[in-house]
């Protein structure tokens, strides 16, 4: 039996046409391969080599889907890897009942283990071999699991590091199917199924912060694996408005369950040890060094009157150790490779190809998120220019969002590196599949990750650009936030569908006051957006979104969108609560239907006026209004694999900042963010894609300006 090593493969899917913004495009419902060849399905039925994986697919009916018209992945493990698999559930001596098996045999098996096994080893899109060698690639299963390739120093191709991809002298490692690709494997590809506070438990290397993990009580609020009832039952989620209005009144997916799950960022003991610190006891001393003074920077706690603990209770929210465990838990979990939504090309493969529009002009990636320490943030970039594809936590540069330049970002001289930021580890360097666990990842860091006063008063201080896909968790949880228009199709039945649709309950941080509201996300497209996706929906909307906290201060509120036909029209507001009576209107209603061109809002060809449009960005905002960011394209003439130097903040799809006002912002307050229809069309949308908090010392600032980016 021969190991197909990696080799380069080139795909025949393509988009080829330039979509608006929220506009939903319509995937290429062509197959790459004829009509004449076997489905996977068929293939399955005639290889004796994968029976038993057949009979698994057999007895949860994914075995039609393989027969079904669509764009598939199937990863097949041989016989002899089901029947290993098998007796090591069966004999699993950490569990007490053989993990719900009856026998040690196929038909053993209870019907959620193979429905299990069956969807995650399916990709509802094509996985072509040269995405999986190479960097590597993280795959979202049918299971929504993440999947993880990559390839050894002798150049295998491994998924969660274990299961190799196989081949004999006539059956290349990848073969093509009518509605995919079947790829045979030497294993059943491992799943981790364990909680991350039960994987720290035994994580080697980590005692420490596992310690820290457990004294503090944390393992307990990151064991939680769904949303549940007042029963503990997880939520079963309806929808009654799953057509879609644009997509012939078809079904669109929607989510039966919600998956919770996290990001942990830990130390590892020999990073401690850098930091003089040995023990337990040598940590809590080091914390109470970092955090008892904290009250004078961090404003949640001063205006909340809460006093800092340094005792031995390290159950307190508010305990020095607690916190500094806390600053290292997102609610979000995700794989190292998306942190941030990494350019094409940039080391990471996270992007669907031929999304040029994002980080072009020198941009670079970067994502805030919230953590388990209250109403803070820290901030995730990826500082290409500088530093490749390495990934920081909380890097500060002086005056960043700031520039001395026109239609750049400024010299170096202005913007001297005040803190390196903490780097973050690839897992797969170090604990390799143990970081993907049940219900989120472990990502280690190459040095100690505070939240001091270099944080609020200098990494946050700042343009703060939200992405709506990284400030509503469940997107990212439940698999949706890095699906390619083809995986949605796959999911939506095949054929057209590049949205997910959502129950009004579904999300933590949006509240939805009329049934008539429609949810929905366009996932990762050939869309004018920033990170090639949005939030979204129609009909007779009145929703509040929570948006994510800031450290206290004066701050100017800006909308991202695009001028569309098929626009609405809707007033905004803003509350310390989602009570509707706490809500305060933010200027008059906007009319997105209004071209960006027209007398009310001024938009111009900057790149034709000799002062590359300072003048007329000033008139812009005069009538509230500035142009899209200039590190996305927004123009005609992509011509190069990145778009660097094309005619961006708008074009052909122009791209525009709505100014909604400046207020005070405290960290202890919530700020809940209405949109409410104000027309009575159904049809017409709302859209989030991202919101800027800007202080207004940026906005004001003597000195500088506020770079384009």
């Amino acid at each position: 039996m021969n190991i197909i090593r990696n080799k380069t493969f080139v795909s025949g899917l393509a988009f080829a046409a330039t979509l608006m913004l929220a506009c939903n495009p319509e995937p290429d419902e062509s197959s790459r391969f004829t009509e004449t060849q076997e489905t996977i399905g068929s293939m399955l039925d005639n290889d004796t080599s994968l029976t038993s994986f057949n009979y698994i697919l057999q007895r949860c009916g994914m075995d039609r889907m393989m027969k079904s018209y669509g764009q598939y992945t199937c990863f097949a493990p041989n016989n002899e890897a089901v029947a290993a698999y098998i007796d090591s559930l069966y004999n699993d001596k950490t569990v007490d009942n053989h993990n719900t098996m009856t026998e040690n045999s196929l038909e053993g098996l209870s019907d959620s283990l193979c429905n299990d096994i069956a969807l995650y080893h399916i990709s509802s899109t094509l996985q072509p071999l040269s995405d999986l060698g190479g960097n590597g690639k993280t795959i979202t299963t049918m299971l929504r699991r993440a999947m993880n390739s990559s390839v050894d120093k002798e150049g295998l191709i491994l998924l969660n590091s274990q299961a190799r991809i196989l081949g004999s002298n006539d059956v290349a490692g990848e073969v093509e199917a009518s509605n995919g690709i079947l790829y045979r494997l030497d294993k059943v590809v491992p799943r981790n199924n364990s909680k991350i506070s039960d994987v720290f438990a035994d994580l080697d290397g980590f005692s420490i912060f596992a310690e820290a993990l457990r004294r503090t009580g944390l393992c307990d609020s990151i064991s939680v694996v769904q949303k549940v009832d007042e029963y503990g039952k997880p939520i079963k989620y309806e929808l009654t408005d799953s057509k879609d209005i644009t997509d012939g009144n078809k079904e669109s997916y929607w989510p039966k369950t919600c998956d919770v799950k996290f990001t942990v960022f830990a130390e590892s003991d020999e990073v401690m040890r850098k930091n003089g610190i040995t023990t337990f006891d040598e940590l809590v001393e080091k914390c109470k060094e970092w955090y008892a003074s904290a009250a004078s920077w961090y404003d949640y706690v001063s205006e909340k009157g809460i006093e800092i603990s340094t005792g031995n209770d390290y159950t307190n929210r508010f305990n020095v150790v607690n916190m500094f465990v806390a600053y290292h838990i997102l609610y979000c979990g995700m794989p190292y490779n998306q942190l941030v939504f990494l350019k094409p090309g940039s080391g990471n493969s996270n992007p669907p190809a031929g999304l040029l529009w994002n980080y072009c002009n020198g941009g670079e990636p970067y994502d805030y998120y919230e953590t388990m320490l209250p109403s803070t943030l820290l901030k995730i970039w990826n500082p290409r220019n500088k530093k490749g594809s390495k990934l920081f936590i909380n890097r500060w540069v002086l005056n960043n969002t700031l520039t001395d330049e026109v239609g750049k970002m400024g010299s170096d001289a202005m913007h001297p590196v005040q803190f390196e930021g903490v780097e973050i580890e690839n897992p797969d360097e170090s604990i390799k599949d143990k970081s993907n666990t049940r219900n989120g990842y472990i990502i280690p860091l190459k040095s100690m990750l505070i939240y001091d006063s270099k944080v609020p008063n200098g990494v946050l201080k700042e343009r703060l650009r939200f992405d709506s896909s990284t400030f509503l968790p469940e997107l990212v949880n439940n698999g949706f936030r890095y699906l390619s228009v083809n995986e949605a199709s796959g999911i939506n039945g095949g054929g057209t569908g590049a949205r997910i649709a959502f129950p009004l309950n579904f999300f933590n941080n949006v509240v939805c006051y009329t049934s008539g509201t429609v949810l929905r996300y366009n996932v990762k497209g050939w869309y004018r957006a920033y990170q090639a996706d949005a939030f979204q929906g129609w009909g007779t909307y009145d929703l509040a979104i929570r948006i994510p906290p800031v450290p206290t201060g004066d701050y100017e509120l800006r909308l991202f969108y695009t001028p569309m036909s098929h626009g609405g029209m809707m007033q905004f507001y803003m509350g310390k609560s989602s009570a509707k009576s706490s809500m305060v209107a933010l200027g008059i209603p906007l009319d997105v239907r209004i071209p960006a061109d027209d007398p009310l809002i001024g938009w111009t060809k900057f790149y034709e006026e000799d002062d590359m449009g300072v003048a007329s960005d000033q008139a812009m905002r005069n009538r509230g209004y500035l142009r899209g960011p200039y590190s996305f394209f927004g123009g005609t003439n992509v011509t190069s694999g990145d778009a660097e130097g094309a005619n961006s903040r708008g074009d052909a799809i122009t791209t525009l900042r709505l100014l909604l006002g400046v207020d005070r912002y405290r960290q202890s307050d919530e700020h809940w963010f209405r949109f409410k229809s104000v027309i009575d069309d159904k049809d017409l949308k709302w859209q989030l894609d991202f919101i800027e908090l800007v202080p207004t010392s940026i906005v004001n600032n003597e000195t500088y300006s506020e770079d384009w980016y």
